[in-house]
C-alpha cells in the first residue's frame, strides 16, 4: 500500500502541474483576446491586470499612454483614478478611528466650523457611505464652468453648504461627491497634515506602492498617462480639470501593478486590524459598504467600484473569496471599463462546477 502510494502522489503531482502549465498560456490568451476586441472597436485604450490566488494572468498596456509622442500604455503607466479614490479615503477614516482621533459615529460638524444646521444629524458613517443628502457639486449645471479653476476642499463645500439636502441623512442612498470632499476636510484637520500626505505616511509608503498619489498638474511625473476623448475628428486632450477640486473624491493616480499590491494588502493587517477591515467592506444602503459597493457576479461575492474624471475611466473588482482581481485603467473616453473588467472576471473566475 505505501509503494502505491508513493507512486501515485508524484504522478498526480506531475499531472496537475502540466495542467497548470497548459491552463495559464490558455487563460491569458483569452483575457488578452478579450481586451484586444474591446480596443478594436475603440471601448478601450490603458492597462490591464487580473490575477487570481497570488498569481497574475495578465499584465498588459494597450494602445497610447502619449498619442503626440507616440508612447505605448504598460503596467507602469499612472493613470487618474477617479472615484476609485474613495476606498483609499475611507481607509484613512478607519485608521484615523484605529488612532483615536475620530469616530464614523462622530458628526460631522463635530470637525466643520459654522456647520450648516441642516448638517447636524450627519455622521462620518453617512459620508462614507452616500447617504449624507449633501447634493453632488459635480452635478451642478455650473460644474463644467468652473473645472478649471482652483478648489480647496474648503472652497468646494461652499458651494454646497447652504443648499438643502436632498434627503434626511440615513434614510436614503445618493452618489455624493460633495460628501467625500468633506472627509478629505476632516481628515486633514484631525491629522493635521494634507490629505495627500496622510495616505502616503499611512497607506502608500508602507505598503510600497511608490506609483501611486496626489495628482498635481506642476509635478513632473514619469509614466503619466495623457487623457484624451474621442470625437468625429479622432482623439483630442481632455478638458482641463484643476485637481484640487476632486480631492478625496477622485484625485489620485496609479497604476494596475500598485493596484495590485493594494488587492494584496487588503487579505492582511497591515492597514488595519482584521475587525475594522470587516466594516470596511460592510454595506449599508443600495449596497454600498466605505468607498465600495457590494455585490454579486455570475454567482461571486464583490467588492468593487469605478470611477470616470475627465479623460479618464478606470474599474476594479475583487472576488476575495476565490483571491481573483481585475483592474482597467483607460485614458481615452468613452470607455466600456465596467464592462471589460466584468468579462474578464467571467473568463478568469468562472464559478467551479458543483460537486
Amino acid at each position: 500500500m505505501s509503494e502505491s502510494y508513493s507512486l501515485i502522489v508524484p504522478m498526480t503531482a506531475h499531472l496537475l502541474l502540466l495542467f497548470l502549465m497548459a491552463e495559464a498560456p490558455d487563460v491569458e490568451a483569452r483575457l488578452d483576446q478579450q481586451v484586444r476586441g474591446y480596443v478594436d472597436r475603440q471601448q478601450f485604450s490603458g492597462s490591464v491586470l487580473v490575477a487570481r490566488d497570488g498569481k497574475v494572468l495578465l499584465k498588459k498596456g494597450y494602445g497610447l499612454a502619449n498619442a503626440e509622442w507616440d508612447i505605448a500604455n504598460t503596467p507602469a503607466t499612472k493613470f487618474r483614478l477617479g472615484s476609485i479614490t474613495k476606498q483609499f479615503t475611507a481607509m484613512a477614516v478607519l485608521q484615523l478611528e484605529q488612532q483615536g482621533k475620530l469616530a464614523v459615529n462622530d458628526p460631522a460638524c463635530k470637525y466643520v466650523e459654522n456647520c450648516p444646521a441642516a448638517w447636524q444629524p450627519i455622521t462620518i458613517h453617512h459620508l462614507l457611505t452616500h447617504t449624507s443628502g449633501i447634493p453632488n457639486f459635480t452635478s451642478f449645471p455650473d460644474y463644467v464652468l468652473t473645472m478649471h479653476e482652483p478648489s480647496p476642499p474648503k472652497d468646494t463645500l461652499k458651494r454646497v453648504r447652504d443648499k438643502p439636502l436632498v434627503f434626511d441623512p440615513g434614510t436614503k442612498w445618493q452618489y455624493s461627491n460633495s460628501g467625500y470632499v468633506l472627509l478629505g476636510y476632516i481628515i486633514e484637520k484631525v491629522a493635521g497634515m494634507p490629505y495627500a500626505d496622510f495616505l502616503k505616511k499611512n497607506i502608500f509608503d508602507p505598503l510600497g506602492m511608490k506609483d501611486t498619489g496626489y495628482e498635481r498638474w506642476m509635478d513632473v511625473l514619469p509614466h503619466r498617462a495623457a487623457g484624451y476623448e474621442r470625437g468625429p475628428g479622432g482623439l483630442r486632450n481632455a478638458r482641463y480639470l484643476d485637481m484640487t477640486i476632486p480631492h478625496a473624491a477622485g484625485a489620485l493616480y496609479s497604476t494596475v501593478e500598485d493596484l495590485y499590491t493594494w488587492d494584496r494588502a487588503l487579505y492582511t493587517e497591515k492597514l488595519l486590524p482584521r475587525a475594522a477591515m470587516a466594516r470596511y467592506f460592510t454595506p449599508f444602503k443600495e449596497r454600498y459598504a466605505y468607498g465600495w459597493a457590494v455585490s454579486k457576479f455570475e454567482g461571486m461575492d464583490t467588492v468593487q467600484h469605478g470611477g470616470g474624471i475627465n479623460g479618464f475611466s478606470t474599474y476594479i473588482i475583487r472576488v476575495p473569496a476565490r483571491n481573483l482581481v481585475v483592474v482597467v485603467l483607460d485614458n481615452v473616453l468613452p470607455a466600456e471599463t465596467g464592462k471589460l473588467a466584468n468579462d474578464l472576471l467571467k473568463t478568469a473566475g468562472a464559478p467551479a462546477k458543483a460537486q
